[in-house]
């Protein structure tokens, strides 16, 4: 279960999406629960062989996701998980997610928690709200047979607030896309959520920084948030050419993505990082911060800085990179597949 499924754009559903899908083509019965807004009953169907169950949730700035109908909920909970076999909850930031794991916290069912968890919120309000949350991640945490963390970072994370030792298994990407070349076009790129904790406005000053120094790039940035109307006006008064568009569908992101000179996530929280992950796979050099960044250090094309530098530093250092990671080998970076294989070794059985 999550707290939204596809068609929603976002980290955590397409995660949930590409397991999901792969293990009904293997012949599974997989039954994905998840919230929706704008519902006034549960609504079913079936999504590319997957049994979607919305139900309806509250939702205030999109997030927290409060279940709705909570008794017919628990009834639904309890009859589902009767016939299951694994019940696999995904992040602890969602009220659904967690009142569906204390609803089922004493049933003799197998239960899988991956707490997509970056160690706090993103505005002062959700940071002072997780000082009281931890409680109740902490008790969940303790109430299920395996905590899956996605990187090695987010298991140190889980580890130091919650003394748990999760199973680490990285997201994979698509099969196909690792066939897609990188081609060059002059850009750079960043895809994902527009939050002023991103630093997408510093990523923006570094390539004028690179700009002033003869490369003569591009920034394109896809994606939504409150910071967007911000960022626009930061981009104008800075001067470089760009465009800011809505997140893009799948393909046509990756098209972009296999284009970009390179790719900058300079967040300052992420558990794992999927579009770093995406663009390893396809050869486009990444850069990235620490601490979580930390988790790429093994990988090819990928520069790992530091948000205490200034843009000016991050920019030299990127100058060099790129000069580099031309004659570096592609990264490695397991498909999808491959992670639904070591669910089921390592997440799934008994």
């Amino acid at each position: 279960m999550a707290p939204r499924y596809h068609p929603h754009i976002g980290g955590v559903e397409y995660v949930v999406k590409s397991v999901a899908e792969r293990f009904a083509r293997r012949g599974h019965e997989v039954t994905m629960l998840c919230g929706e807004t704008n519902m006034e009953r549960p609504k079913e169907e079936l999504v590319n062989g997957v049994r979607v169950v919305r139900w309806p949730i509250y939702a205030p700035g999109n997030a927290y996701h409060f279940p709705r109908i909570r008794e017919a909920l628990k009834r639904w909970l309890l009859d589902t998980a009767r016939e299951s076999d694994v019940v696999h909850f995904h992040s602890v930031h969602s009220v659904f997610t967690m009142y569906s794991l204390s609803v089922l916290r004493n049933y003799g069912v197998r239960k899988v928690l991956t707490p997509h968890y970056h160690g706090t919120g993103h505005t002062f309000f959700r940071r002072t709200l997780w000082k009281i949350w931890r409680r109740y991640v902490r008790r969940a945490l303790a109430s299920v047979d395996v905590v899956h963390s996605v990187s090695r970072y987010e298991k140190q994370l889980l580890a130091k607030d919650f003394r748990v030792n999760p199973v680490v298994i990285e997201h994979g990407v698509e099969e196909w896309i690792l066939e897609v070349p990188w081609s060059p076009s002059g850009y750079a790129m960043y895809s994902g959520r527009i939050e002023k904790y991103k630093n997408v406005h510093r990523l923006a000053n570094i390539v004028k920084y690179l700009n002033d120094a003869g490369l003569s790039l591009e920034l394109k940035v896809f994606g939504e948030g409150s910071f967007k109307r911000k960022l626009g006006q930061h981009l104008d008064k800075l001067g470089i050419k760009y465009e800011l568009k809505p997140p893009q569908h799948y393909d046509e992101y990756i098209n972009y993505l296999s284009r970009a000179n390179f790719f900058g996530l300079l967040s300052e929280r992420e558990a794992f990082g999927q579009t770093v992950n995406e663009a390893n796979a396809l050869g486009v050099p990444a850069v990235v911060v620490e601490p979580w960044g930390l988790n790429f250090k093994e990988r090819t094309r990928t520069l790992i800085t530091k948000l205490s530098k200034s843009d000016e530093e991050i920019a030299r250092e990127i100058a060099a990179f790129l000069e580099k990671a031309r004659e570096q080998p592609k990264p490695k970076v397991q498909s999808w597949s491959q992670v639904v294989d070591l669910y089921i070794k390592t997440l799934y059985t008994q």
